[in-house]
């Protein structure tokens, strides 16, 4: 009965699935309160199913009966935290699940962190997450370079022309991410093009394919898909090949990781997850940081204040993008707004307690982040896109708490931050954005928040 349905799942299901697949489920209930099963065999997945996706039956769960709330997926106990207050409380040395890394790796078909070393897994990640510092640090003129291209696209349209706003910062953010994932070679668009190909044809299939076995039932499209990932995974098995012990003048993110004890296999599985996680990131954080300046004229307008106060006419710099302090701000009231990842998971590896109520082993929690980016107890006014509130040193703590700045923020997200924040240096002192009038922007929750339709803006040269 629910084959058919399942094709409107998202991505977060394949998450709690993955989770679910790699460990035993905990079979006991809790007084947690929440739905019971609405199906023997599938608990809430038809429920699910009918609110579109795993965030939206979330904000609905939440809404119905508080911040801790239960559900089933499948015979398998899932609870949800809806509340920051109720993070804090959680907050343990519980492994937290990446999800791109998670659901990636699980339908790639790569060995997952979960089931590794523990110390092992460890110094992976901090080789992966060295790999993303350094190599923002020795590409950032490349970054520049690329904004300014786009810039000079968007300046060479007739200023009433309306611009595609998703399809452009995807462009953007696929230069942007293989030049410092994999080196020189992407510097031609072919090449770029060819790449962005196959990972559209990858993406595509995780988010269909996968989840309503449809992949495995029709050969043609399988093999487009296998053919994809394949002809990606030989791309990178060839960078490894040309980097391997050379010296480059940019430093990229495949160097860091071959300057390791890692095997080629290794190297292949993080390059080919940062690629894909980095381009989704970076590209549906610029399209709604854009967006909302277009549709907010004050915010945008401070924004051009301070970077014309603290840039002045010169490029941005490393060193000057501390004091672009009301930038960060317009970026995390981006993810906040947007609610750019609107889940995250983390196994209950003991049994716990929170709120008075008991978590049992092995059960997995869900953080509906979603939920808690718009709950008016933590974010006044929620639905109201406002930078300025980020002056207050609590709203960044919050932010933090959810894994959206500072330490907790995943290397992706920090990447996509940067590469933000230069493109918007460049974009906003040349131009103005403005909205396409009567546009009504509905959104997709998936893994990562992005329109559902494509997103339109005009541009017009400041003066």
């Amino acid at each position: 009965m629910l084959d058919f349905a399942i094709f409107a799942v998202t991505f977060l299901l394949i998450l709690v699935g993955a989770v679910l697949y790699l460990y035993p489920a905990s079979r006991q209930a809790s007084g947690i309160p929440g739905l019971a099963p609405t199906d023997e065999k599938d608990g809430n997945l038809p429920d699910i199913i009918a609110s579109s996706s795993l965030h939206e039956f979330l904000v609905n769960l939440h809404e119905k009966y508080g911040s801790l709330v239960s559900f089933w997926f499948g015979r398998r106990l899932v609870v949800s935290f809806g509340s920051i207050d109720l993070l804090k409380q959680h907050i343990n040395p519980n492994r937290l699940l990446d999800p791109f890394e998670t659901m990636l790796k699980s339908l790639l078909r790569y060995q997952s962190s979960l089931n590794g070393d523990t110390g092992e897994s460890h110094m992976r990640r901090k080789l992966y997450e060295n790999g993303v510092t350094k190599s923002l640090q020795s590409n950032f003129a490349l970054i520049q370079k690329l904004s300014e291209e786009l810039l000079a696209k968007w300046l060479s349209l007739p200023e009433a022309q309306h611009v595609p706003l998703c399809q452009h910062m995807l462009g953007f953010a696929m230069k942007s991410v293989t030049q410092t994932a994999m080196g020189s070679s992407f510097e031609d668009d072919r090449e770029v093009i060819r790449f962005r190909r196959h990972h559209d044809a990858i993406w595509s299939e995780i988010g269909k394919g996968f989840l309503d076995g449809s992949l495995d039932k029709n050969m043609t499209r399988k093999k487009l898909y296998e053919d994809a990932l394949m002809e990606m995974e030989s791309t990178l098995r060839k960078v490894i090949k040309e980097r391997r012990g050379r010296s480059f003048n940019r430093h990229v993110f495949i160097d860091t990781l071959l300057q390791g004890s890692l095997s080629d296999q290794q190297i292949l599985e993080d390059t080919m997850i940062f690629s894909l996680a980095g381009c989704i990131i970076t590209a549906n954080l610029c399209t709604w940081a854009v967006y909302f300046l277009a549709t907010s004229e004050d915010v945008q307008q401070n924004l051009y204040k301070e970077m014309d106060r603290v840039l002045g006419k010169g490029p941005i710099t490393h060193e000057k993008i501390e004091q672009l302090r009301y930038c960060r701000q317009v970026l995390c009231e981006t993810v906040r707004t947007a609610k750019l990842t609107p889940v995250a998971a983390q196994l209950q590896e003991l049994e716990g307690r929170v709120d008075q109520h008991t978590i049992p082993k092995e059960t997995l929690v869900l953080y509906a982040l979603g939920v808690m980016l718009q709950d008016s107890s933590s974010w006044p006014s929620p639905y109201k896109f406002d930078p300025e509130r980020f002056n207050e040193e609590s709203a960044m703590k919050n932010l933090s708490l959810l894994g959206f700045s500072g330490s907790q923020e995943c290397p992706e997200l920090r990447f996509a931050y940067m590469v933000a924040t230069v493109l918007l240096s460049v974009l906003v002192r040349k131009l103005y954005l403005h909205p396409v009038k009567g546009q009504v922007m509905e959104t997709k929750y998936e893994l990562v928040t992005s329109p559902k339709e494509e997103a339109w803006i005009t541009v017009s040269k400041r003066s």
